[in-house]
């Protein structure tokens, strides 16, 4: 069994199916003072996980039976927070982002730079080192929902990179919150947290707000104006609503992101810049990009890590956890008595609709205090707050039926209504099957070509 020696620097497992790359691989590592296992299959890996316990695993993406996205994910799974790099013989955008998406440290392109494999290395072996953080570090996103737990833990892990990570959602999701979350967890939590809203602004006003200006560069520029991008030195910039950034800055944006230099606007000397940018929006950037509205090229560098945030429909269970905290924060601010809602205005709130998100509901629950007599806020109060989005949940019947009804629809128009195909299609019988369409008011007939 091999053991961790006092003289070496960690322990590295191997995972490639070409028997030349692994030994090439563990002589440099093992040069390096690095403790190597190597193996020749991600199942081989799986079964030594425990016996050797390694810091750090480097995996071929390509491989039989079980690629590295697979040994990664099952990795996730059995050793949380291990880091993987990832080696791909292509090197295309599409790998490096599907590998960060999935949780990977970083990834590495054939044939492997020997000064890129040691940097790569160290630099995940001093994340994987100090990387605990306070478990205070989300305690702004209240939730029991196991989707957006999951979603935390991925954040987690991809806080202690310097992955630049787009994140998306409805509007009112918590965007904002989750980038700070990732900048409390990660290396640069010491550094300052600033955030931008790139549709808040005029062109010109938003261009000299990230990247500063000198004097005299237009009229008004009575003095030098320091960016948001030297503000934000060696910590994180949140830029919210990038899918609403003018043409001109993304290509202005995209250089600073390839050269890690920022020119302010009037002047002719770049600075050099160390930023970890995360950006936000609930736009629909792929189909900017088809549009021809949003920049491809842009929209890789920002997407190395994309986290997209469920609505408040999806995480209905949390709307009780989150009034609480509302009242508990407004009794707070106003020195006041803490107000609570009777049982059936608590139905009402979770039983909404959001279009708003959380933002909508903090809203609701601050006008329902101010507007409430009584320390109980009423269901009638709530019914009149909500107005027509009150009670749109259907009852767990209405939407099977709903499902069914659409499901039923579908099948007779791939089928052009001929019923015996579609019942071999969703495997019923004839007889069953037209029972059902009996059922849901459905005529094939009306599927038929004319």
């Amino acid at each position: 069994m091999a053991s961790n020696t006092p003289e070496s620097k960690g322990k590295i497992l191997l995972v490639d199916d070409d028997p030349g790359l692994l030994r090439l691989l563990s002589i440099r590592l093992r040069a390096e003072d690095y403790e190597v296992e190597a193996v020749e299959s991600a199942h081989k890996a799986l079964a030594v996980l425990h016996r050797f316990r390694p810091d750090l695993v480097i995996t071929d993406l390509k491989m039989d039976k079980m690629d590295g996205i697979g040994l990664l994910k099952e990795l996730q799974t059995k050793s949380p927070g291990l880091r993987v790099v990832i080696i791909t013989a292509h090197g295309t955008i599409p790998d490096a982002v599907t590998a960060t998406q999935s949780g990977a440290f970083g990834f590495l392109t054939k044939p492997i730079d020997k000064e890129e494999l040691m940097e790569t290395v160290e630099r995940a072996m001093k994340v994987s080192g100090s990387t605990e953080v306070d478990d205070d570090w989300a305690m702004e996103i209240i939730t029991r929902n196991q989707k957006l737990k999951e979603i935390l833990a991925q954040a987690k892990m991809v806080a202690a990179t310097d992955a630049r990570v787009l994140v998306t959602g409805q509007s009112g999701t918590g965007k904002e919150l989750l980038a700070q979350a990732i900048h409390r967890a990660s290396p640069r939590t010491d550094k300052p947290f600033v955030a931008i809203n790139c549709s808040a602004m005029a062109e010109n006003l938003l261009e000299s707000e990230l990247f500063g200006h000198v004097k005299g560069a237009f009229t008004g520029a009575t003095r030098n104006h320091e960016g948001l991008f030297q503000s934000a030195e060696g910590g994180t910039l949140l830029l919210d609503e990038i899918g609403d950034m003018p043409m001109r800055l993304q290509v202005k944006l995209l250089r600073v992101l390839q050269e890690h230099q920022v020119r302010p606007v009037g002047s002719t000397e770049a600075l050099q810049t160390d930023v970890r940018v995360i950006s936000a929006t609930h736009r629909d950037l792929q189909e900017m990009m088809r549009e021809g509205t949003f920049r491809e090229d842009l929209y890789y560098r920002l997407n190395v890590v994309n986290i997209d945030l469920p609505g408040l429909d999806e995480r209905r269970e949390d709307i009780p956890l989150l009034v609480s905290h509302f009242l508990q924060q407004i009794a707070k601010e106003g020195d006041q008595e803490r107000k609570v809602y009777a049982p059936e205005a608590v139905e009402l709130l979770v039983t909404a609709e959001w279009p708003g998100n959380i933002r909508q509901l903090y809203n609701v629950v601050r006008q329902n205090v101010a507007l409430s007599r009584s320390p109980v806020i009423s269901g009638e109060l709530v019914q009149s707050s909500l107005g027509e989005h009150a009670g749109k949940l259907m009852s767990f019947s209405d939407a099977r039926d709903e499902f069914t009804r659409n499901y039923l629809s579908q099948i007779l128009q791939i089928t052009v209504g001929n019923v015996s195909q579609a019942a071999r299609l969703a495997k019923r019988n004839r007889t069953d099957f037209y029972k059902l369409l009996a059922r849901h008011d459905l005529n094939p007939d009306s599927f038929k070509t004319r």
